[in-house]
Formats: C-alpha cells, sequence, structure tokens
C-alpha cells in the first residue's frame, strides 16, 4: 500500500525516477519503460513496484493540485467563479464530486490536512 502524500511540513519521499520513454519506443505497445526487457524476476519486481510507488505519488500529487484548482475556480471572490456544475463538467466529475473536491482544495490551501484523498467513485 502507498504511503499517505506528505503534507507541507513534512520533506517528500522522492519516488523512483519516470525513466524518459523515447519516441519508438512509445510507438510500441508492448514496451513499457523497458519492463520487458528485465530477464531476472527479482529486478522485474524491484523496478515494478519502484514505477508503481511513482506513479501513485504522481497520481495522488495530481489530484491536490486538481483541488487546489477547483477551490480556486469556485472561489466566490472572483468575477468569474465558476459553479460545482462548471467544474464538474470541464474535469469529468459529477458535481458532488466536484463540491468534495472544492472542500479538500480550501483544506489544502489554508494548510491543513486536508481529510485525505478522496474517492470519485
Amino acid at each position: 500500500m502507498a504511503e499517505p502524500t506528505p503534507r507541507r511540513n513534512e520533506p517528500r519521499l522522492r519516488p523512483a525516477p519516470l525513466l524518459f520513454e523515447p519516441a519508438e519506443a512509445t510507438s510500441d505497445p508492448e514496451h513499457f519503460f523497458d519492463l520487458e526487457s528485465i530477464d531476472d524476476p527479482r529486478a522485474l519486481l524491484a523496478r515494478a513496484t519502484e514505477l508503481t510507488l511513482a506513479f501513485r505519488a504522481a497520481a495522488d500529487r495530481a489530484v491536490e493540485f486538481q483541488a487546489m484548482a477547483a477551490a480556486q475556480l469556485a472561489n466566490p471572490r472572483r468575477f468569474d467563479r465558476l459553479t460545482h456544475a462548471d467544474i464538474a463538467e470541464r474535469a469529468d466529475w459529477t458535481e458532488d464530486y466536484a463540491k468534495r473536491m472544492v472542500e479538500f482544495g480550501r483544506d489544502l490551501m489554508r494548510g491543513g490536512e486536508g481529510r485525505g484523498p478522496i474517492d470519485p467513485v
């Protein structure tokens, strides 16, 4: 299981680097971060685990940025503020999920811990 995303005062752990995928490699649907070329199952498990943790960390961080952007867009002090329905449409969310993301983003921007990751389902 992935560790929770550290907050502002906690140092971030550095996930494994997501190595650049050359254009010719990405054209091959079987190619994925060169994992298919690793023959040793121990090395394959180690690298695949590194990638899994890196993708989870990236996804968690991206969700935090989504939440902060949603909170900023919903700010009633903005002359061009968006409704929860507008935000939901732009992000391909339900309106209820947009409301929860706006609150999560507000908590993050206040420096709070938020309520943890929000499950869109």
